[in-house]
């Protein structure tokens, strides 16, 4: 289990939304994954698409972190590429511990569900 979970909400930007898909690719791969890869150890991410179902979010990357210093490196890292507010507007950052209230307590997850 990670440590640190983020949804960083964000929305596209037109300057994102300009580029085709090819260079939407070319400028993520180019761009914004080697200084991750370069600057942060212990992370995995999810990107989901929600522009279908909402106007204020079109995208909401999951990251999940093994530790605090973890992510602070990732938003640190994030802060120095074009996707943090050039392509992508970032609408909010939600952060959380999985279950920390069970845990603190000495208690069973109920509120986690697997059926």
């Amino acid at each position: 289990m990670s440590e640190v979970t983020a949804f960083i909400l964000v929305k596209t930007t037109p300057e994102w939304l300009g580029l085709t898909v090819e260079q939407r690719v070319e400028a993520f791969t180019t761009e914004v994954l080697p200084v991750i890869e370069s600057k942060v150890k212990g992370v995995r991410s999810r990107f989901f698409d929600t522009e279908f179902y909402s106007a204020r979010v079109t995208d909401v990357w999951v990251w999940e972190a093994e530790d605090h210093h973890s992510y602070q490196l990732l938003i640190e890292a994030l802060r120095e590429t074009p996707f943090w507010d050039r392509y992508f507007e970032i609408v909010d950052l939600l952060v959380g511990v999985e279950n920390a209230y069970a845990t603190n307590y000495g208690l069973d997850t109920h509120a986690s569900v697997n059926v």
